[in-house]
């Protein structure tokens, strides 16, 4: 393999490391995908940033998703004693089939397309009710932070109603959630020593949370989906007590921790181009393909990785079992061979395709919902917020490379409008 290739491609990858680079990383991620499918021995894994390569390898059964056995090798030897042991419990996302069929089977109809739709009217509500509770100043400029206002209580108290979670337990999953989500950064996160990382910490203080709030369920079971899960399980072996543990804490990160960056993400591109925003204000039928574009544009989860599962040739590069893949998202959704002018933010541009939710059997089962709640967000954000602009461009950002979003995003506003039906 060409060194000065490598060279590009290692060189772009330890610049996302920089803090200097979360605000606009793809510059980076356009050399990585020039430099084509790249072996980078300084990660030990092949990059893939190329839209096409990327579509169809992540459909590839040679491509495993079980990355848990070195993790958990080490975790056992550290763990206190005292320790829930589910947290060794890979989620099931980290899993290959059967064990990862039988598992989202059983939570799959919690997200379907059509059990979602129902929860329109309430989410539309609660979008409302954060609107409502802004302050409304008719004389002089009003300022909200749309990450603490908007983008992070929505999808947290949708998550917290369908587990059946109390939403007074928030604060804590924001603490847990910033510690643990930087162990899906995919590179640059240290998990190995001999001491704990904050990650397991926070790992383990959440394991235990849930597997108190399970014990409650069990007590006093309810219309909720943990008293579902436990149902199943008490129904025979299809889920151990220790994957309900597992599951819970998956769907309560990733119920929420994604939808927060699409949402920030899809507001700040609109902000940044008032012709849309004021199209999607007068038009709310634009809202779906306004998140479409936003996954495409400036995705939540920005690459994803998986363990080859046999020698064989990827993209022209032999490889090993067990080798790593690393999936640029990002920089495959701009790719100028699949898409126009992929680095101008476009709702309007035709057939939108992206990869933001994954391909194949593990593409993500809370899409339905990401995008409902990203659609409704935005719908009402457009309509109700009289003169909005970024109080600063660009705002900053999470320090996380892979679940990239801004931490804080001031928006002034003049007004708010009144809630109004219809308003689809």
């Amino acid at each position: 393999m060409a060194t000065a290739q490598a060279d590009t491609v290692t060189e772009a990858l330890g610049g996302l490391l920089d803090p200097a680079s979360r605000a606009d990383p793809y510059p980076l991620y356009a050399r990585i995908r020039e430099a084509g499918p790249t072996w980078v021995e300084d990660f030990s894994a092949l990059v893939v940033a190329g839209f096409r390569d990327c579509e169809v390898l992540l459909r590839d059964p040679r491509m495993s998703s079980d990355r848990a056995h070195d993790r958990r090798a080490w975790a056992e030897d550290v763990l206190p004693q005292d320790a829930p042991s589910s947290v060794l419990e890979p989620w099931f996302v980290s899993s290959d089939p059967p064990d990862h069929t039988r598992l989202r089977r059983l939570v799959s109809k919690a997200f379907t397309a059509r059990t979602v739709a129902q929860l329109e009217p309430r989410i539309a509500d609660l979008v409302d009710d954060l609107l409502d509770g802004l302050p409304d100043r008719a004389a002089e400029r009003g300022q909200m932070d749309v990450v603490a206002d908007l983008a992070y209580p929505l999808p947290i108290t949708v998550i917290c109603e369908i587990l059946g979670v109390p939403v007074a337990d928030q604060p804590l999953f924001r603490d847990w959630s910033v510690r643990l989500t930087r162990l899906v950064d995919g590179f640059g996160v240290p998990w190995g020593g001999e001491s704990l990382p904050d990650w397991l910490l926070a790992d383990i203080e959440l394991h235990g949370y849930v597997q108190e709030l399970i014990a409650g369920r069990r007590r006093n079971p309810g219309d909720d989906l943990i008293s579902k899960l436990i149902a199943v399980e008490e129904e025979g072996d299809r889920l151990t007590r220790d994957e309900l543990a597992s599951i819970v804490v998956l769907l309560l990160l990733a119920g929420h921790e994604t939808t927060v960056n699409l949402i920030a993400a899809g507001t700040l591109a609109l902000l940044r181009n008032p012709r849309h925003l004021a199209v999607l204000r007068h038009d709310p039928g634009l809202a779906e393909p306004t998140v479409e574009e936003t996954l495409r544009y400036d995705p939540p989860v920005q690459l994803t990785q998986r363990v080859l599962a046999e020698d064989a040739e990827i993209c022209g590069v032999p490889l090993s079992r067990g080798s790593q893949v690393f999936f640029l998202l990002a920089a495959a959704q701009r790719d100028p061979e699949v898409f126009p002018q992929p680095d101008t933010f476009d709702p309007t541009r035709h057939d939108i395709q992206h990869l933001a939710f994954a391909a194949g059997p593990h593409y993500c089962l809370g899409a339905p919902l990401a995008r409902l709640e990203a659609r409704l967000t935005l719908t009402r954000f457009s309509q109700r917020m009289t003169e909005p602009a970024l109080a600063a461009d660009p705002p900053p950002y999470r320090e996380h490379i892979n679940l990239r979003g801004p931490s804080t995003m001031p928006v002034n506003y003049t007004s708010i409008a009144p809630r109004s039906r219809p308003w689809r």
